[in-house]
């Protein structure tokens, strides 16, 4: 079977009957066999995949398919999928059984798309380059002595590596956009609320979002219109109207298009990915769009603000893994009170440990004030400073990441190191509105750089055909 590169590819294939869902099912799964070494499922759904196939090319043959027939997606192991394991990539949540389908899939199953498996990251979501895995590091197709990004480096390699259409991760820092950008692929964060929460096991609550990689900015743009929207299992969903927004991405108006100074001229931005961005906003202003350099003089504060506020949620919301209901106990306890310290001992790792201690640190009592309670003003201070931004400038256009891909162990001993490669994400993490990284070119080494582009709130119909121009343009 050839490789498809888009969803549209799979569509017109069906159409003519070059192919079926089964086929396209078994094409995906020997992919996945091929390039098992890439570790970037932890789990496969093949015989309820090719269940659902089947029951799909009936619909077909009847003509009542869903619009999602024929897609084939991997989800992220943070979200729950009725009767199917998710452990977050954590010892401590081993056996875990889903009781329920996390609302976004149980959207995109109730259009017909086909689940295959359960993909890798890093554990609970905590990290830059799905190094903090209990399955193990996932490897990047480009290079394979390098790192995916993370945390949803796994479902980003699954897209790269072509061993599904479409995936499924989460985005809390830019752990979508980052590892789009290490995998040359398309990754978009929607606006905070925009979809539902219900089904993720959440890391930091108001920071969360469920994310998408695909190949094409239209693919993207599908699956984002059929998961968004309202959810009674979810008090923090949006009740905004879900627009079609790929069947909008025709672009033919001049934007008005804002870059930070601050991002290029940061001394850990690597050349290429300067030269790479620089070129993108010169080809805008060619065409006619209005492109100005803006000042940010909060960017040094945005990774100390976001870092103090979700491990100080990772703390709370990390505290309900204790060993006593599901998951992992340990077998070394001799009293209640060892039975906790060293079920979460052995059940975290490393980084997540690290991220529980620093938020227990910022929440106590002597130091709340001097930590949490300022980095929520200071957020306030940057969410104002991007809404207002984006009130004058129809889109803010950046790098993804201050670097391409590096190699695995680079710093692993060094985690602020580890933490600066979430610099450009962050500001639209800490502000909630919506980015997207498409892929920008390569660089000496044949390594992906992606380039960011944000917009105001519920301007995802603008973001997705303003980036579907750009690929375009740029390809």
């Amino acid at each position: 079977m050839e490789k498809f590169i888009s969803f549209d590819e799979i569509k017109k294939s069906l159409v003519k009957q070059e192919t079926d869902c089964r086929a396209i099912v078994k094409y995906y799964l020997q992919n996945i066999q091929t390039k098992a070494h890439l570790n970037a499922f932890v789990e496969v759904y093949e015989q309820s995949a090719l269940e659902q196939a089947e029951l799909i090319d009936q619909k077909l043959t009847n003509g009542n398919a869903g619009k999602l027939a024929g897609m084939v997606i991997g989800i992220k192991d943070v979200l729950c999928y009725a009767g199917h394991e998710a452990n977050a990539s954590s010892k401590i949540l081993n056996g875990f059984q889903s009781q329920f389908t996390t609302t976004a899939i149980q959207r995109l199953i109730d259009e017909d798309a086909i689940i295959i498996g359960r993909i890798n990251c890093d554990e609970f979501g905590m990290g830059s380059s799905n190094e903090n895995s209990a399955h193990g590091k996932v490897l990047n197709a480009a290079d394979e002595s390098r790192v995916p990004g993370g945390s949803s480096g796994g479902s980003a390699v699954a897209v790269q590596a072509n061993l599904c259409t479409v995936s499924l991760g989460t985005d809390t820092g830019g752990s979508v956009r980052q590892p789009a950008a290490f995998t040359g692929v398309v990754g978009m964060k929607p606006t905070y609320s925009r979809i539902s929460r219900w089904g993720l096991i959440a890391y930091a609550s108001s920071f969360d979002c469920i994310g998408v990689f695909s190949k094409t900015v239209k693919d993207n743009a599908l699956v984002l219109e059929i998961m968004a929207g309202h959810d009674e299992f979810d008090s923090t969903s949006s009740r905004k109207p879900v627009l079609p927004y790929s069947e909008l991405l025709h672009f033919d108006k001049k934007a008005k298009v804002a870059y930070l100074k601050e991002t290029l001229e940061s001394p850990s931005l690597q050349p290429e990915i300067k030269t790479n961005t620089l070129a993108v906003l010169e080809k805008l202003k060619n065409e006619g769009h209005e492109v100005e350099e803006v000042d940010f003089p909060l960017l040094k504060y945005i990774l100390p603000t976001y870092y103090i506020l979700t491990t100080a949620e990772a703390s709370s919301n990390l505290s309900r893994f204790d060993g006593v209901k599901y998951g992992y106990r340990t077998p070394n306890a001799h009293n209640l009170e060892s039975m906790y310290k060293l079920t979460r001992s052995e059940g975290f790792g490393e980084e997540v440990k690290r991220r529980i201690m620093l938020g227990t640190f910022v929440l106590s009592a002597s130091y709340y004030d001097a930590y949490f309670t300022k980095a929520q003003k200071v957020r306030r201070l940057i969410k104002d400073f991007t809404e207002n931004l984006l009130k004058d400038f129809d889109y803010i256009i950046m790098p993804t990441t201050p670097s391409t891909a590096f190699k695995f162990g680079e710093h692993s001993d060094d985690p602020v190191a580890m933490y600066l490669e979430d610099l450009y994400t962050v500001q639209a993490s800490v502000s909630g509105v919506p980015a997207i990284s498409l892929p920008n070119g390569k660089d000496a080494d044949g390594m992906p750089i992606g380039l960011q582009v944000i917009s105001n709130s519920f301007k995802e119909a603008e973001l997705y055909a303003f980036s579907n121009y750009i690929a375009e343009l740029t390809s």
